[in-house]
């Protein structure tokens, strides 16, 4: 191999590093569910209602979040196999992560408002509910 072939591949292997490492220190790859922070929800709209349908409320954000979540997550693990295999394979393929645009992650976003909505009305009135956090 000649030292112009040997110090070209260098080069592209240089390059391949540095876009990656680009790549994932602007945030292409997506958030992980725990550091997605809650939108906004406005709390008057549960004020209305009773212990018992906050409740009910409560369990269907809480089942919708742990969707979303899940989600998320798997997008993190596909975008994370994407760097590798880019960093390794084909640079092309760093094209293909999530980021932070997802449409779940803003949708945990939102369950996350809501369940912190829930919780302070369920503190105004007494009911005592309180989530796991996602």
């Amino acid at each position: 191999m000649s030292p112009t072939t040997a110090r070209g591949m260098t080069m592209y292997a240089k390059k391949t590093l540095f876009a990656a490492t680009a790549v994932c220190l602007l945030g292409a790859c997506a958030p992980k569910p725990e550091n997605v922070k809650p939108g906004y929800a406005p709390q008057a709209v549960y004020d209305s209602l009773s212990c018992q349908q906050i409740a009910s409320e409560a369990i269907n954000v809480s089942n919708k979040a742990h969707d979303k979540a899940g989600i998320e997550r798997r997008h993190r693990h596909q975008d994370e196999a994407i760097v590798a295999t880019g960093l390794i394979v084909f640079w092309p393929a760093l094209f293909f992560t999530h980021g932070h645009s997802t449409q779940s992650a803003s949708d945990l976003a939102q369950l996350k408002g809501e369940m912190e909505a829930l919780e302070a009305a369920s503190a105004r009135k007494g009911c005592g509910i309180k989530f796991d956090r996602v």
